[in-house]
């Protein structure tokens, strides 16, 4: 009789003494994991994040950030205590709908309980104040990444790794949000990151840049690159276009050359996959050598400079990155054993850019590819050590040209923009890309997907 009175006591007064911890009259936590093995402990459950506005403040002579995260979200079950993940920052205050919240830290979650339950389907906004030093990725599958201090600032950059280094946040592709980032750093440094610029204003010795990203965004595609950039800002196609090299990179470089070509390449692209999809376009080149990869960070890439290496331009690493736009950031990832939905598709990008720009044609490409694979490594579930492998990129374009030599060139591209428009802003698995091709084509395509992205011998050429 002892649990029923308990109950009872906490039906009556929910978030009262003793009744914050589990469930509480139907109210239950949030999973402290999305689930996804590629990446443990990363993702809650329970809610969904609709926007991120965050307001921070970085001094790189210490290395301190200070941070308001002001997060809008929407209950989806009825909830009793929720996380969020944050790797190694202190935690000030917590607030839940302008009331104080217990909070304590387990390792890289934030457990947040606050003092009544709420009901599944309602909005709530929960205020994290944070501060400390952020930690860097060292050990990711890409390498170096997180949060990155620099010589002249800092680089904010990962995957599937860097969000929670410096932001609390439900860090998994499946939760895409909005954001608003203002940023306060030193005079005479900049602070670039996704979407479209806002004003900046400067007030005793300090700067705040203000960026808006609107377009639901994967947390890992976040990025904040401080330090002394050259930094050009102009308009395509009625959008904002902001592109920086780091001024310790040549002027006028292969850098700075590859990122002049943004326009055309996304303006070539989206002859193939549809309109562009977001509000602004652009690129970042550091100049970390720690940093030994790009990514897709949303409407605007992050190059390391080993992409330059000799101060040479290289348009074929612009055309991945910005295929990704489409394929990785419009269209994400439900779970990160289908990254070949991101990968095979940029690479086949940078095969279709290449004969676009007077290079060896896409077949060509195809036919060395396909006698160069090991056909016992697979596109799709590759595991985690070869998430990032050639499988996943070379085997999965594979797949792509197999494809489009199968159905034919109208109904090959009627498909990726069939997908890139009707999942737009979502997420998405193998079988929905599976699903979604044969209901175009008007035909079973299953078996030759089955053949490309994961039998063990060589597929028979179409």
């Amino acid at each position: 009789m002892a649990s029923v009175v308990v109950a009872l006591s906490c039906a009556v007064a929910v978030g009262a003494a003793g009744c914050t911890g589990d469930d509480r009259d139907g109210f239950r936590p949030g999973a402290a994991d999305v689930g996804d093995p590629y990446v443990p402990g990363h993702g809650n459950g329970g809610y969904d994040v609709k926007n991120y506005k965050l307001d921070v403040r970085y001094d790189p002579a210490t290395d301190r950030l200070t941070g308001r995260a002001t997060i809008t979200a929407t209950t989806t079950q009825d909830l009793s205590r929720f996380d969020l993940d944050l790797a190694g920052l202190e935690v000030g205050a917590v607030t839940v709908d302008g009331t104080r919240a217990r909070h304590r830290r387990d390792d890289r979650e934030l457990v947040v309980t606050p003092t009544d339950g709420l009901p599944r389907g309602r909005p709530f906004t929960v205020v994290v104040d944070y501060a400390g030093v952020p930690t860097a990725v060292t050990d990711g599958e890409l390498g170096s990444g997180g949060f990155l201090h620099t010589a002249d600032g800092a680089v904010a950059l990962g995957q599937p790794d860097s969000a929670a280094t410096w932001f609390p946040v439900n860090d998994h592709p499946s939760d895409k949000a909005s954001y608003e980032l203002a940023v306060t750093v030193p005079d005479g440094i900049s602070a670039l990151s996704n979407g479209v610029p806002g004003p900046t204003s400067s007030a005793d010795g300090w700067t705040t840049w203000r960026w808006s990203e609107r377009t639901p965004m994967a947390s890992y595609l976040s990025t904040l690159v401080i330090g002394d950039y050259r930094v050009v800002t102009s308009r395509h196609a009625g959008q904002p276009m902001v592109t920086a090299v780091a001024a310790s990179l040549p002027v006028n470089g292969g850098a700075a050359r590859s990122l002049a070509r943004t326009g055309a390449i996304v303006d070539f692209l989206a002859t193939r996959f549809g309109p562009y999809p977001f509000e602004s376009y652009g690129g970042i080149v550091v100049a970390d050598d720690r940093i030994r990869y790009a990514l897709e960070t949303q409407s605007r890439p992050v190059y390391g400079p080993a992409f330059f290496a000799n101060d040479q331009p290289n348009s074929g690493v612009v055309a991945h990155e910005l295929a990704h736009q489409w394929f990785g950031d419009s269209v994400s990832l439900s779970r990160w054993g289908d990254i070949w939905l991101n990968e095979g598709f940029a690479t086949y990008a940078e095969w279709l850019w290449e004969e676009h720009d007077g290079g060896r044609t896409a077949q060509r490409t195809f036919e060395l590819q396909y006698a160069a694979t090991d056909w016992s490594q697979p596109s799709v579930e590759p595991g985690r050590e070869r998430m990032f492998g050639t499988a996943v990129y070379k085997r999965g374009a594979l797949a792509v040209h197999a494809l489009r030599r199968t159905v034919g060139d109208d109904t090959f591209f009627r498909i990726l923009r069939t997908w890139t428009t009707e999942r737009a802003a979502g997420s998405a698995t193998t079988p929905d890309f599976v699903a979604l091709a044969e209901r175009v084509a008007g035909r079973q395509l299953r078996p030759l997907f089955d053949a490309w992205l994961v039998g063990g011998a060589a597929p028979t050429l179409p």
